[in-house]
């Protein structure tokens, strides 16, 4: 049986070691795609499927629409491979605001709660952060795509709806403190599957004592697709030209 790694390995040999133009769609490839701020990870789906001229298109998965970086995307046949990559390791920086939440714990929400900041030095921040490392159990937030009794939460939530959900055991491999400037604290996370950033800034303010919202958050790694081998979409709209052109 063929494993993640070995997916994984395959996949990038075939996206970043042959020419664009010589690639095949169709019969199946795996893209590294920068997705930009206020797009959907499906509007990402549907801009290759229209660039490159193929039906199968899907993504091994999603980012938020404020959220940038790297969205894996497969086509052609590849689109089997997308339950293997969706389970890789990945890798976020992340700008924290410290004294607020929001009910969505990111920046689209409303701020529902206010604290003051003003004690949080970068050794106590640190010194937070070192407890979520590890295995740790977060609880899905309301605006999230998980089901309860068969209804998506964010469909609840937007009717101002709250319902108790369970915990989830996820892994944080890697938690560090890059840059402290209050009320702005910005991380660099390697988590498992299923983490929801959005909820580990909004558990690290509840410990600090005053909350804090998710200000950012830009995706630089999947497994071993990296965000500086990303393709933008103008890039990959170019590039889809040029192939155009030579075929």
């Amino acid at each position: 049986m063929t494993s993640t790694i070995e997916l994984e390995q395959d996949a990038i040999i075939r996206s970043h070691h042959k020419p664009f133009a010589s690639l095949d769609f169709e019969k199946g490839e795996i893209l590294t795609i920068d997705k930009p701020e206020g797009w959907t990870s499906f509007d990402v789906v549907k801009k290759v499927r229209s660039l490159l001229r193929v039906k199968k298109v899907g993504h091994a998965g999603t980012l938020d629409p404020f959220a940038t970086g790297v969205l894996v995307v497969c086509t052609g046949r590849a689109t089997k491979r997308v339950s293997a990559l969706m389970g890789l390791d990945k890798e976020y920086v992340a700008c924290l605001e410290l004294g607020k939440e929001t009910d969505t714990f990111d920046v689209t929400g409303k701020i529902v709660r206010r604290g003051d900041p003003g004690d949080v030095t970068a050794e106590k921040l640190q010194r937070v952060c070192a407890d979520f490392r590890g295995e740790i159990e977060q609880i899905p937030p309301m605006f999230s795509a998980v089901k309860v009794g068969g209804k998506r939460l964010y469909k609840l939530a937007r009717k101002g709806q709250v319902v108790e959900r369970r915990p989830r055991r996820v892994v944080v491999h890697e938690l560090e403190l890059l840059h402290f400037e209050n009320p702005f604290a910005t991380i660099r996370v390697v988590c498992s599957k299923g983490t929801y950033i959005r909820t580990l800034a909004h558990d690290i303010g509840r410990r600090l004592g005053c909350g804090a919202y998710l200000k950012s958050l830009t995706r630089t790694r999947v497994g071993s697709f990296r965000l500086e081998n990303a393709l933008t979409v103008e890039e990959l709209a170019e590039q889809a030209k040029n192939r155009s052109v030579l075929k």
